[in-house]
């Protein structure tokens, strides 16, 4: 999965809201399967929480970037269980949006 880095506000408020949709399709998945509802739902669960609220916030015009800041809440969550999460580089991209900026110089 290649994601271009966004160039502007309007393209990382809408990657973000794809790793919404992203996380609620890993929901639904999870929930159909017994075997790993209990040990995915929690941390999907989290993420979501952290996800949405984060897309609200850039929404609402509350969000800052925040350069040479820690990494996004949902990043600790990623780096335990990254094996397992098919959206893995979208977050990436969010992430490291979120620290350097948009991509405007295409850097």
């Amino acid at each position: 999965m290649m994601i271009k880095a966004p160039k502007t506000l309007d393209e990382y408020i809408d990657l973000v809201h794809q790793a919404v949709y992203e996380i609620d399709e890993l929901r639904s998945m999870v929930e159909d399967d017994d075997d790993q509802k209990g040990m995915i739902l929690p941390w999907v669960d989290e993420m979501d929480k952290e996800l949405r609220a984060f897309y609200a916030s850039m929404v609402d015009g509350s969000y800052k970037f925040d350069p040479n800041g820690p990494d996004l809440p949902f990043m600790e969550i990623v780096k335990k269980f990254g094996g397992t999460i098919s959206f893995k580089p979208l977050l990436a991209i969010i992430n490291k949006t979120h620290r350097f900026g948009l991509d405007i110089d295409g850097k």
